[in-house]
This record gives structure tokens, C-alpha cells and sequence, in this order.
């Protein structure tokens, strides 16, 4: 089982998304579990701040790395080592940034392999550097954009690992058919009707390589009108 946490202050934007198609199916047969985390639950003030002005001045807000830390600390089971957080073995604390590195389905098969993945999700003008530098050990980018904050981010990440624990899609044997040492190998898929005309003089038809039954032509198309995603 892996274990997804996120630390947000919309903890409930999760709530249709873990319930929801086969992210349900899978926490209910305890493949996976996700929980979201509230970040202001960390806060000490009657308020339950999390951001103040940037230094330096600027538009915006910044989340504040004291609550930032306590949050990290508690979820992830961190430990003060060397003037930063140290995660336990297993853990991958992610800050998702527009900074990060970018995802991939190649850094996807390599976090399957933890026991937990930690998701602070920034919001506003972004989180203060000491998160990225003190407590994450990996930053990540969905892509070249800005999102409004992480949340979003945090879901595809999950999504795209939790297909690739055996069980949570799929027929057994499905991840061998269309993994790759490369990555994860996707090619354009057709279905019944064979063919269909939306107007009048136009008839959309199913490739008959697709339809010969043949599994060397059938094999040879797919890798033609494919694309190996790493």
C-alpha cells in the first residue's frame, strides 16, 4: 500500500477526488490511502494564519515556513537532522512548484516504489524558499504554468502513480502489456461501431488492420500510431 498525504488549506477540493471511480476502488481494497491534511490546523493564532507580506515587498502572500515545518513534521514523521527535516525511509516529502522539476511518467514508476508520498501545496504568491531548501526532498512541476496552487498538481501526480500499483486498473498482467523499459507505451484505440457516417457522403471507419485479427498486424499498427510516454 502507499500512503498519499497533502498538506493544503483546501483540504476538501480531495473529497470528490478520493471518492470518486477507480481512486475508490482502490482505497477500499486498501491498495492505496489518501488524506488530505488542513495547514491551518498547524497554525498557533486564533486566526489560524499561514501566510504573511513577502519580504522585500511585492504583491501576494507567502505561506510561512514555521507552519509549513510543523505541518511537514507531523505528516510526514520528519526529523530534525543536519539544519533540516529528514525524512523517514519511504517517505518523499514533494513541494509542488512551478520551479520543480517536471513530472514524468519515468519519475512516476520511480515513486511507486515508496511506502508514502507527502504533497505540500502551495497557494497565493508561493511558499516561503525555506520549505524547498529545509524540509522537501523533491520539487515538482506538472508543467509549464501557473496554477492557482497546487491541489490540482497533487491529484495527477496521484493519479498517475496509483495506476501503476498492479491491482488498481486493469486486468492482471496489465501494466506488463503496456510498460516499457522506456516508460508507459499508449497507442490510439478504436471501438465498435466499426463505422459510423456523422453526414451524409461521410463514413468513418475503423482501420482494418485493427479488424483483420491478425496479432502481427494488429501488434505492428499499434506501435505505428503509438507513443511511449516517459
Amino acid at each position: 500500500m502507499i500512503i498519499f498525504d497533502i498538506i493544503s488549506i483546501f483540504p476538501e477540493l480531495f473529497k470528490p477526488f478520493v471518492n470518486g471511480s477507480l481512486v475508490k476502488k482502490a482505497r477500499e481494497k486498501k491498495l492505496l490511502a489518501i488524506r488530505a491534511h488542513d495547514l491551518r490546523g498547524f497554525a498557533r493564532d486564533a486566526h489560524r494564519t499561514v501566510d504573511d507580506k513577502p519580504f522585500g515587498g511585492g504583491f501576494g502572500m507567502v505561506m510561512k515556513a514555521d507552519i509549513m515545518y510543523r505541518a511537514i513534521k507531523s505528516v510526514a514523521k520528519s526529523k530534525f537532522a543536519k539544519n533540516k527535516l529528514k525524512s523517514p525511509k519511504g517517505t518523499r516529502v514533494i513541494l509542488l512548484t512551478p520551479r520543480g522539476k517536471k513530472f514524468s511518467q519515468k519519475m512516476a514508476v520511480k515513486l511507486a516504489k515508496e511506502q508514502r508520498l507527502v504533497f505540500v501545496c502551495g497557494r497565493y504568491e508561493g511558499v516561503d524558499e525555506r520549505v524547498a531548501k529545509k524540509m522537501a526532498d523533491l520539487e515538482l512541476s506538472v508543467g509549464d504554468y501557473d496554477l492557482m496552487g497546487g491541489e490540482v498538481a497533487a491529484m495527477a501526480i496521484i493519479e498517475t502513480v496509483a495506476r501503476l500499483i498492479p491491482g488498481v486498473i486493469g486486468k492482471p498482467g496489465f501494466l506488463e502489456e503496456r510498460g516499457t523499459k522506456d516508460g508507459f507505451f499508449e497507442s490510439a484505440q478504436y471501438t465498435r461501431p466499426e463505422s459510423f457516417s456523422p453526414k451524409k457522403g461521410i463514413n468513418w471507419r475503423a482501420p482494418k488492420e485493427l479488424l483483420s485479427g491478425d496479432p502481427k498486424i494488429i501488434s505492428a499498427w499499434r506501435k505505428n500510431h503509438g507513443k511511449t510516454i516517459i
